[in-house]
């Protein structure tokens, strides 16, 4: 195995990328190479550890060597003795085969957060010693590793993973009615979760709250609204666009490394902007008062929640994106202003007001990003609106093909002006040259508002762009986790299944972090799929005196896998020990 470097010119900038590639022959003597991970863009001493680490692997390898078996009919000649078994090694069999790798990192990440010790206290044994903890870290670690409806795990997954023998249990786990009732014992343990976590995630990563970042998301149900007029079902904005289903809202803090904090499942018409106070006098009576910088993006704090953060004591730090209709009010008094360099390729202008600063950031790299994504636009609608011109069609169908046409390019529509005559089938279209001047001028900008009035404008873009980990931590849950589809049609249940996945994400951030140090460009998920390939086995040795030695084995890591868990120091667990069963009976008894 070695490094392989590819480079990418991208906005002017060179671009290094890494991966691992393997040489192997094939049967007609070539050398191909195989892919085995994608790192990303590394630094330089993450550079030499990952080729060091190679280098052990490859000159560490031992060779190959062979074994001979004697089967039972060449043992006659042995003395008999009770300790002797002699094995028929052509009746061999290999039983249950099932994925064993990812399962076995799922479980190290939830005691790694000491998740079992929480909920073997929180969650006491059933009447009939149903382990409760037990069956919510089923759920957890199949929402982790192949999310789906709990009737899918019931009848097809637990069989088919390694989770029983992980945790010294049976099937009982995976029943069907367990399943479910498991998620009626949860949401009372919600605010003594949040506080565990954040106990774990400061001993186990150093993690700082000091800055925190909140964000909403929106997810929907295909089902009909609910008689219930309580229920959190509810028609309103739908991110997935959506609107035709009723949905919830969840509200979600995170830190900047994207830990949670806490988050909460809202009425699906809740608006943003009636969210924010709530959640700050939870925080703070959760945590205490003390100097915390809250990241939001706008359209979520008030004019009125900001003066109270303000007037706070001590006062409520933030940071917070401006809608466009401020940045054409304060546009005359940024024009004088000077630019300053934040950071290279980015510029901002400062402008002080009352006990708040506005920073206005301009990024190149945004603005080839967004002039790229509108000349996409504008050029494709001026060649639809070519195409219809040329077209024969109906006044209406005319317009049906318009408003499509505005549905797929609405920021470049605005850039035109169309105008259909009244009773016929034709119009006539020209570019707004005054419009695009001002969106050209406006593109890559950023007006963000906060009232850190002695901070750095290197270290106010900085944050700003931490805003990002919310949006990862929603994209992991929607994505990777598969929040939806909801199968479920009580609201207490539907907020559980939100619960299970709040913990799975858990679980995957907690493996991020471990990752983010060796590479970038390594994902989770790529992770838990070379996990995956471990699987076990159940091996079958039927005995001479009709026993069966059976032999439950775990298949061996592949080159890249055992290169992981060195770097993530881990060792995986020594093979379990042999069972043997007792002889059968010769003959039926004589009655």
């Amino acid at each position: 195995m070695f490094l392989r470097c590819s480079t990418r010119k991208k906005d002017g900038k060179e671009h290094r990328y890494f991966s691992i590639v393997e040489n192997k022959r094939v049967a007609d003597g070539r050398v191909v190479q195989r892919h085995v991970l994608y790192l990303g863009e590394i630094n330089s001493s993450q550079e030499l550890a990952w080729r060091k680490s190679i280098e052990v692997f490859e000159d560490g390898r031992a060779r190959p060597s062979t074994l001979s078996l004697f089967p039972a009919d060449r043992c006659k000649a042995l003395i008999p003795d009770e300790s002797v078994v002699r094995v028929q090694l052509s009746e061999l069999r290999l039983c249950h085969p099932r994925q064993w790798g990812a399962c076995w990192l799922a479980v190290k990440l939830w005691r790694e957060l000491e998740l079992d010790r929480f909920w073997g206290e929180c969650l006491s044994p059933g009447r009939k010693g149903t382990r409760w903890d037990q069956v919510l870290l089923v759920l957890v670690a199949y929402r982790l590793i192949t999310p789906g409806s709990e009737w899918r795990l019931h009848r097809q997954w637990f069989g088919s993973s390694a989770l029983g023998d992980l945790l010294g249990a049976d099937f009982s786990l995976a029943e069907s009615h367990k399943l479910y009732a498991c998620h009626d014992l949860l949401l009372k343990h919600k605010q003594a979760l949040f506080d565990h976590l954040v106990g774990r995630w400061r001993d186990l990563f150093n993690a700082s709250f000091e800055v925190l970042l909140y964000d909403l998301t929106s997810t929907y149900f295909e089902s009909d609204p609910p008689q219930d007029e309580d229920d959190k079902r509810r028609f309103g904005y739908s991110r997935d666009k959506r609107s035709d289903c009723v949905q919830v809202v969840i509200a979600l803090i995170v830190t900047p490394q994207g830990f949670p904090l806490a988050y909460e499942v809202l009425a699906g018409n809740t608006s943003d902007k009636t969210t924010l106070r709530e959640f700050l006098h939870k925080i703070e009576a959760q945590y205490g008062k003390a100097e915390r910088i809250w990241l939001m993006d706008r359209g979520i704090p008030t004019q009125e929640v900001l003066q109270e953060m303000r007037q706070s004591n001590p006062p409520i730090k933030y940071l917070v994106g401006t809608p466009k209709g401020r940045l054409t009010r304060l546009e005359k008094q940024l024009l004088d202003k000077p630019w300053h360099s934040a950071r290279p390729g980015v510029k901002v202008k400062l402008l002080a007001q009352q006990s708040e600063l506005y920073v206005l950031a301009r990024s190149n790299d945004r603005i080839a990003k967004e002039r790229s994504m509108r000349r996409r636009q504008l050029k494709w609608l001026w060649m639809r609106l070519k195409q219809l011109g040329a077209m024969t069609l109906t006044r209406e169908d005319l317009l049906m093909k318009l408003g499509a046409a505005k549905q797929k390019t609405p920021s470049a529509w605005r850039l035109v002006q169309i105008e259909v005559a009244e009773h016929k089938a034709s119009f006539t279209y020209r570019l707004k040259r005054e419009k695009l001047r001002s969106v050209r001028r406006r593109e890559g900008q950023y007006l963000l508002r906060t009232n850190l009035t002695e901070s750095d404008p290197a270290k106010l873009w900085s944050l700003y762009l931490q805003l990002v980990a919310v949006e990862e931590a929603f994209k992991n849950l929607k994505g990777d986790l598969a929040v939806r589809p909801i199968f479920h049609q009580n609201e207490k249940r539907v907020e559980a299944h939100i619960f299970v996945s709040f913990l799975a994400y858990c679980l995957h951030v907690t493996l991020t972090e471990r990752l983010r140090t060796l590479a970038p460009g390594l994902t989770t998920r790529s992770v838990l799929e070379k996990f995956a390939t471990v699987q076990m086995i159940d091996v079958h040795l039927p005995t001479t005196d009709g026993r069966q030695i059976i032999l439950t084995r775990t298949t061996q890591p592949e080159h890249e896998l055992r290169l992981l868990l060195d770097k993530l120091k881990l060792e995986l667990p020594p093979q379990p020990p042999p069972k043997i069963s007792a002889a059968q009976a010769t003959s039926a008894p004589a009655l």
